[in-house]
């Protein structure tokens, strides 16, 4: 198809992750470039712009969460950072900061790859955005909620809620039929656009989370239903 291939940058001062990473992406297409520390990463990002990049957050000189601020002062690039923090008030300070999904340590390869095609996915319409409209960036209204996949928006009563790229496309899928049941098999599907292994309780924290974040501005929220034994359904209102 003659299609170029995405540019991905790699920031970690891990050289093992650097290595085994790139290769991972290698394999799949992408071009990548790799920096040991935020403060190369912040010239190197300017320099030579990706289409997207993977952040660690601790790291020496720069860490991740100020290698972000950074950049989005003047980009918004998509990011996904690597965490070994198991602190949702640093992700949640991420995602409000502008970054598109976290992968937590230890992670499989597999699974970074399929949120590098997620987050590019999710960034293509942006870049086309007028030129070839799709289905799939139709605003979806469900009573409260207010969906903008071009845009990776959503609200409910009109207050903004943060949500990460498979999150996002979980919550999607769920509200684009309403009162339809859908397993967790048919939301990894949706989520990934690929035949991805994860057990069950995958999907169950991602949806838990989700009924988290939609509490924080609705406290009375139960959109999300749970059909033990089946999966998940999204409320008709």
């Amino acid at each position: 198809m003659g299609k170029r291939m995405s540019k991905i940058a790699l920031v970690d001062d891990d050289r093992h992750i650097l290595t085994s990473v790139s290769i991972a992406l290698e394999a799949e297409g992408y071009q990548i470039s790799t920096y040991s520390d935020g403060v190369s990463a912040l010239q190197g990002l300017e320099d030579n712009p990706p289409d997207m990049a993977i952040f660690d957050i601790k790291m020496p000189r720069m860490d991740g969460m100020e290698l972000l601020r950074r950049l989005r002062q003047k980009s918004d690039l998509p990011v996904i950072f690597l965490t070994s923090k198991d602190d949702e008030i640093d992700e949640l300070f991420g995602l409000k900061m502008g970054a598109d999904d976290f992968v937590r340590k230890p992670f499989s390869q597999r699974l970074l790859v399929e949120r590098v095609k997620a987050v590019l996915r999710r960034a293509q319409p942006r870049e086309n955005a007028g030129s070839e409209p799709a289905s799939s960036s139709h605003v979806i209204e469900r009573g409260r909620l207010v969906m903008d996949p071009e845009r990776h928006s959503c609200t409910w009563g009109g207050k903004q809620v943060v949500l990460t790229v498979t999150e996002f496309l979980i919550l999607q899928s769920l509200a684009q039929r309403p009162g339809i049941v859908k397993s967790r098999d048919s939301l990894m599907d949706a989520a990934y656009d690929d035949q991805v292994y994860v057990d069950d309780r995958t999907i169950d924290s991602h949806i838990k989370r989700l009924r988290k974040k939609f509490k924080v501005v609705d406290d009375d929220f139960e959109a999300i239903e749970t059909l033990y034994g089946v999966g998940y359904r999204f409320r008709e209102t």
